[in-house]
């Protein structure tokens, strides 16, 4: 096992931001086909060779765990679809300075898979759960699964998983008489339901701001169809997403409003490509090339110095509503959510 690095100086922006969290792409592949995240066909994956070993992507975690990041997320892509991924998550368990281990997964492979990754050490699942409609699913995924979801749902909670959270996207036109049945369904199992605003990283490039469903709107449903919210204090003054609990304690529900209520001024994520590419926010048009240090010999430090200086150049927000905003070049999946 390799040393723990000494501890070095934390990870912070030039807005004062200090970095803690990672969110890690273990893949781009995906077995299903959203619309807001990939094309429908002729998608073109990365080659095997291009994606981190697990040796890398342990190697990278170890250093910037020692600038004080200290809680990672695995996404993609799908991560399940990544062969033995709970040898991973146990690698990451092992690193000196990693605290939290969470997994975003859309839930059709956790049927099979929850139970050996939390022997393995991880923490937190989010699921992605849009709609109740097996119709529906299939024309938002483009493709079968709906019942395997529910499976993987119902898998988590007998793994044992005590903190799961529905994630579902909320579009305009499309998601609006599945809010009180998505939030129903959740509090029922005891799990946290989450509305995500949809914003422009779709690969089809289609995304329009009219088809933004805001947070707002979507509590003032809630709160008329089954009845009043408070706000929860924030555990993390940096997390996305802002909870509400029922009054009568029935359960909570968050919101993550990107587009409508930007939350950049509190930012405390770097992101990492399943090809090596640091990223310093989800709209970066820039990357930093961690693989050819990794594969090229680069010492802990040159590879710690290319971090700090992608840290240095975010900026204070992604600027969505700003008539300069560029959308980033690659669609979620590629990027890793």
């Amino acid at each position: 096992m390799p040393r723990p690095l000494p501890t070095r100086t934390p990870l912070v922006d030039t807005f004062g931001r200090v970095h803690t969290s990672l969110r890690l792409s273990v893949t781009d592949r995906c077995n299903i086909r959203c619309f807001y995240c990939m094309p429908a066909e002729g998608v073109r994956f990365l080659p095997r060779a291009d994606i981190l070993s697990f040796e890398e992507i342990s190697r990278f975690v170890r250093v910037v765990a020692a600038m004080g990041v200290s809680r990672i997320r695995l996404t993609g892509g799908e991560p399940l679809v990544r062969t033995e991924l709970s040898t991973l998550v146990a690698m990451l368990r092992d690193i000196d300075g990693v605290e939290e281990i969470a997994l975003t997964t859309n839930g059709m492979l956790l049927g099979q898979q929850a139970d050996g990754l939390k022997r393995a050490g991880l923490d937190r699942l989010n699921i992605s759960l849009d709609t109740l409609d097996a119709t529906k699913f299939e024309r938002i995924a483009r493709r079968s699964g709906f019942d395997q979801v529910l499976e993987g749902i119902d898998a988590a909670i007998a793994a044992g998983f005590e903190n799961v959270r529905l994630n579902a996207l909320a579009i305009r036109g499309e998601t609006e008489d599945e809010i009180v049945p998505l939030v129903v369904f959740a509090t029922s199992r005891g799990l946290v339901m989450r509305f995500i605003e949809y914003m422009p990283l779709d690969a089809d490039g289609a995304w329009q701001h009219d088809q933004v469903l805001a947070g707002e709107v979507i509590r003032e449903t809630i709160e008329r169809e089954l009845g009043p919210l408070v706000p929860v204090e924030r555990s993390e003054s940096s997390q996305p997403a802002v909870d509400y609990e029922f009054v009568d304690g029935r359960g909570r529900v968050g919101f993550i409003n990107p587009v409508s209520e930007p939350f950049c001024g509190a930012c405390d994520r770097l992101r990492l490509t399943a090809e090596g590419q640091v990223r310093n926010c989800l709209f970066s048009t820039t990357e930093s090339d961690a693989r050819s240090l990794l594969r090229g010999g680069a010492s802990d430090e040159e590879l710690e110095q290319l971090v700090r200086d992608s840290i240095q150049k975010k900026k204070p927000g992604h600027g969505i509503d700003d008539q300069t905003f560029l959308r980033p070049q690659r669609a979620m999946y590629q990027i890793g959510g």
